[in-house]
């Protein structure tokens, strides 16, 4: 698995949730913390397919783009794979094992 970051790339109009561009939030399993819900809705089926290594053929590698719902002002988020910052060490020397050996 790795850590996820979506950063506002393009805002237009005005954000009822108040994000600007540079703004930076990590992504994860549970919403993110300040960042508006119907954005975290539109970004999360993408942030599942990179955060298991996956990748869309019409973006650069580990990155993806999209755009929250609100067609009027729209704010357009920039999604990257970074490496996970703690280490899976004891989990991965689980994997390939039989269940009564963990």
């Amino acid at each position: 698995m790795y850590e996820l970051t979506a950063e506002v790339i393009s805002q237009k109009g005005h954000c009822g949730a108040g994000h600007k561009v540079g703004d930076k939030f990590t992504i994860g399993q549970m919403t993110t913390p300040n960042m508006c819900s119907w954005a975290y809705f539109a970004i999360f089926p993408f942030a599942e397919v990179l955060e298991f290594g996956g990748a869309f053929p019409w973006e650069k590698e580990g990155e993806a783009t999209i755009a929250c719902p609100d067609a009027d002002n729209p704010v357009v988020f920039k999604l990257k794979r970074n490496p996970r910052q703690h280490s899976h060490r004891h989990t991965e020397e689980k994997i390939g094992q039989p269940l009564e050996e963990y």
